[in-house]
């Protein structure tokens, strides 16, 4: 089985890791988990390294005065726990990275960006019930 290139949530170095080692792998600069149980905060300075790599990424994009995004967060939560070291999950919060909301075109919260390789994938307006958001999943490759 080939290698597969992984950004560290921490420092966002890129990492080449063998896919068997899934939850245990480290970042070979700092030495984090690559692959936390829960959602990291992606920010403008971190968003470009971020996005890159095999393994996707997922992003919830939320405020804090959203109700669904509040209500949403617990199954995100859950979803990054159940998918670590096969996706990993970040949350944006639009109103203190207004630039980057802007740039992606988010219209609505929560809204949810799935990258690979540096490019969005797809795209999913709303919050989702958890048995959804794992349909939503297994659609695009992850499972």
């Amino acid at each position: 089985m080939s290698t597969m290139i992984s950004v560290c949530p921490s420092c966002d170095a890129r990492n080449r890791i063998h896919p068997d080692r899934g939850t245990e792998a480290r970042c070979g600069r700092c030495h984090s988990a690559l692959f936390p149980h829960e959602p990291f905060v992606l920010t403008e300075a971190n968003a470009s390294a971020q996005c890159t790599g095999d393994v996707p990424l997922l992003i919830d994009v939320w405020a804090d005065w959203c109700g669904p995004c509040r209500a949403f967060a617990p199954v995100f939560e859950q979803a990054a726990l159940r998918h670590a070291g096969r996706c990993r999950f970040a949350k944006l919060d639009s109103e203190a990275q207004p630039n980057l909301a802007g740039r992606w075109g988010i219209r609505s919260i929560p809204t949810l960006l799935l990258f690979r390789d540096g490019r969005e994938i797809a795209r999913q307006s709303g919050a989702l019930p958890a048995p959804q958001l794992e349909a939503w999943l297994s659609s695009h490759g992850i499972h």
